[in-house]
């Protein structure tokens, strides 16, 4: 019996939305579900008993950052990634694809992997398909990314059809690499350009995986460009497999993903900006270092006040920062942690009652 596997429980009526469950060997998660990014094996700033009383069932940590500090050998003989930093949910992680991307001037590719420099120390590092597959078997997750090649936005039609062609390349040698029971997910790439991402939608689609994901968007493309690829591709990929949209992000883009089909979603943004004094509300993204906070008793957005930080005034918020002292960026990050978790939820509930106009309302402007 698969590892991992997928029910549909409903459908937007509305749109192509969809309400499902994913279950894996360490737990269910509810869908369309939000993954806060763990690179290091930690949400920054946020403990797993964090995680858990703000209700996420899944994160994402990342193989190549972990291969190379504390090593996936040490993570193994730890009993795994799950113990290792006491999580008790699902772990999905990327393959180092991203990486291919991200430190393009420390690599070199071909068709056999990927050969790096590491960021911390300058050694070499050479990523197959196979080397991912192993390493993230080794971490004991629940879900492993293939691995693939992510083109850069901006890119010529030939270079995005030549990381597609190499991602399809790789693809059967993942699926090959895999130990028993170890569910790894496939990914979609072909840039802005529709007629690849059909064809790459197409050709994945056809292979065992247990999932699929649509990647190579939000890497530095307009929105007018992302969305009609998300829009295009999701109603593609397989109906009884789960969906991942692979580094959205904002709000507004979940819910069109959403709308579109997709069913996982994951991002630094919700972390990466309360470190940057950042707070997601209602009615848009608030810069608390502005004066504009310096008297304000009350939260930052009344209709977004959650248990874990509603305690503390915008004002003091502000001092936090101003001040520079850690505990500014570990509230921010509670803050839209717990915004994001409602999102998701009050997503799961619009599809299911049918409400999605008034959510949409609801989220106009955040």
């Amino acid at each position: 019996m698969p590892t991992v596997t997928y029910e549909l429980l409903a459908t937007c009526p509305h749109t192509g939305a969809r309400r499902g469950r994913l279950t894996t060997p360490h737990g269910t998660v509810e869908t369309p579900a939000f993954m806060p990014v763990g690179t290091q094996g930690t949400v920054k700033t946020i403990g797993q008993d964090d995680l858990e009383a703000l209700g996420f069932e899944q994160v994402l940590c990342n193989t190549y950052h972990l291969s190379l500090r504390p090593g996936e050998d040490l993570v193994e003989e730890m009993g795994g990634l799950h113990e290792f930093m006491g999580w008790k949910g699902s772990i999905l992680t990327d393959s180092g694809g991203f990486q291919v991307m991200s430190l393009a001037k420390m690599r070199k590719i071909n068709d056999d992997g990927v050969r790096f420099k590491s960021h911390l120390d300058g050694r070499e590092i050479y990523l197959t398909p196979e080397r991912s597959i192993e390493i993230q078997g080794k971490l004991g997750v629940d879900i492993s990314m293939c691995l693939d090649e992510c083109p850069p936005y901006p890119c010529t039609r030939d270079q995005a059809a030549d990381a597609m062609r190499r991602t399809h390349l790789w693809a059967p040698r993942n699926l090959a690499a895999r130990r028993e029971g170890q569910a790894v997910f496939g990914i979609v790439q072909g840039g802005v350009h529709e007629d690849l991402r059909i064809e790459s939608a197409q050709f994945m689609s056809e292979l065992p995986f247990e999932g699929l994901a649509v990647g190579g968007v939000s890497v530095g493309e307009p929105t007018e460009l992302q969305r009609p690829v998300v829009q295009h591709v999701a109603p593609l990929l397989p109906k009884n497999k789960p969906r991942y949209l692979m580094g959205v992000g904002h709000p507004g883009d979940i819910l069109h993903g959403v709308a579109s089909g997709i069913d996982l979603f994951d991002c630094v943004l919700p972390t990466r900006m309360a470190r940057h004094h950042c707070l997601y509300t209602l009615q848009g993204r608030i810069n608390i270092r502005t004066k504009r906070w310096e008297h304000e008793k009350g939260p930052v957005d009344p209709d977004s006040i959650f248990p874990q930080t509603e305690r503390y005034s915008a004002a003091y918020l502000r001092h936090l920062f101003r001040a520079d002292e850690p505990l500014g960026a570990r509230l921010a990050s509670l803050h839209n942690l717990a915004f994001y978790a409602r999102l998701m939820r009050e997503i799961r509930e619009a599809i299911t009652e049918g409400t999605w106009p008034a959510l949409m309302a609801r989220y106009a402007n955040a």
